[in-house]
């Protein structure tokens, strides 16, 4: 069976593929094939045709180009905080020959999909350069369209895209494998890296080897966590089922049971079931299926790791939105920022669950907008759950100086954002 994430199945031709794919693409650009019609085909690959149709719908057109969202002082404290900073040597070491060949790209990006380091020789960088492909550019889908550190992000996979597989035009004389790397501590999502050049990298071995080295990082990571931060972890930020694990093994919790399990970590001194049961349900708790949920999650978890008189875990376990509010109460508002992987099981309208959520993303905003430090302000508004905060953009304007390049899309975005809340609020008014 062929591997989905491999560019080309052995034996195909690419420059015939590179003219199928290129039809399919033009075809989809203009409105031809649509998402009744979409681009599905012998030579698209699912992964290809999904992202294709997410960048339709984010960028303006197919010839969009990546924006340039940090750049000089902002970039270097950014990229020397950033958690893949430690492991560049790591990067370097493996990839780095690619680099040196005058053919190819090494990069790494953050888990927004920012470009930190784009490496290679002079030749082949000048060529990045017509593109943005350039430390500082934003790289995921939204911003750049399909492309394989962008969408190896979006689907936590790592993958090849291949010349005309890229959505936007611009890119699509490369070819390009990246893959994903995570916190082996938390599983939270930190970047890619990426090996970008030319059709000949439409092969196995760049594929795994990107990966490779995605997960010599990760064992570089891991080998640096402390023991209490191996025992046992929790990832609920930024995703609808909770990701426990503890001593070696892992679960994912459905809806319920990640709602019930945030619900106990957040009150380790034990609840009743009444109390678990209106955090979940609020006034429509029915005690029997609260008890029904609450012994499933028992079994599921097993009683060495959770009790029931009262209801609460037995073993240390630590939650990434926890250790937000930690970091925040020792006033690590960086720290805060980084660990942020969006807002507490966004999905959940459980009232325990929404009132958390709401403790957290307004203690994290509140820090951002106290410490007036403009890089940690346009990390937050270049995040999806920050993107349309008036206020903070209006702090961010603030602190730029007037003739910085940024000013008049800040500007801009202050005003098309003042216009829908004014808009949003005169719909709201009751007519007379």
């Amino acid at each position: 069976m062929p591997n989905p994430w491999l560019a080309l199945d052995a034996g195909a031709d690419p420059a015939e593929r590179m003219r199928q794919v290129g039809r399919a693409h033009e075809r989809f650009v203009t409105g031809e094939l649509t998402t009744h019609n979409p681009p599905d085909g012998p030579a698209m690959r699912p992964v290809v045709a999904d992202s294709w149709r997410r960048s339709a719908v984010a960028l303006p057109g197919p010839d969009a180009t990546a924006p340039i969202e940090l750049s000089d002082d902002d970039l270097e404290s950014y990229r020397a905080a950033h958690p893949l900073a430690r492991v560049l040597p790591i990067f370097r070491d493996l990839l780095g020959g690619l680099a040196e060949d005058g053919e190819h790209l090494m990069a790494v990006c953050d888990a927004y999909g920012r470009l930190l380091w784009v490496e290679g020789t002079a030749k082949v960088l000048r060529g990045a350069e017509q593109m943005n492909f350039v430390p500082g550019a934003r790289w995921d889908e939204a911003h750049a369209g399909t492309n394989a550190p962008g969408t190896a992000l979006a689907v936590d996979h790592p993958l090849q895209i291949f010349a005309t597989e890229h959505f936007s035009r611009p890119v699509q004389r490369w070819t390009c494998a990246a893959a994903p790397i995570h916190d082996p501590g938390t599983g939270r999502l930190l970047g890619a890296i990426d090996v970008t050049g030319g059709d000949h990298l439409a092969n196995p071995h760049s594929l795994a080897l990107v990966r490779a080295t995605a997960l010599a990082a990760e064992a570089y990571l891991r080998g640096r966590l402390s023991p209490a931060a191996t025992a046992g972890s929790v990832v609920a930020l930024g995703r609808n089922e909770a990701r426990l694990t503890f001593e070696g093994r892992q679960w994912r919790l459905g809806r319920r049971h990640s709602e019930l399990l945030v619900l106990l970590l957040a009150h380790p001194e034990g609840s009743t079931g009444d109390e678990l049961g209106f955090g979940v349900y609020g006034d429509d708790a029915s005690p029997v299926t609260v008890r029904a949920e609450l012994s499933r999650l028992r079994r599921a978890l097993g009683p060495e790791l959770m009790e029931s008189r009262p209801y609460r875990l037995r073993a240390e376990v630590e939650a990434d939105f926890r250790t937000v509010v930690r970091l925040l109460e020792h006033g690590r508002v960086t720290a805060a920022l980084e660990a942020y992987a969006g807002p507490l099981l966004p999905g959940s309208e459980a009232p325990g669950v929404v009132r958390l959520r709401r403790l957290v993303d307004d203690r994290l905003r509140a820090a951002l907008l106290a410490a007036g430090d403009r890089t940690l302000l346009q990390t937050w508004l270049h995040s999806p759950w920050g993107a349309d905060d008036l206020e903070a953009w209006e702090a961010y304007a603030r602190l730029l100086p007037p003739t910085a390049p940024a000013r008049p899309l800040a500007l801009s975005k202050i005003r098309e954002l003042q216009y829908e809340f004014g808009l949003a609020t005169s719909l709201q008014r009751p007519r007379n």
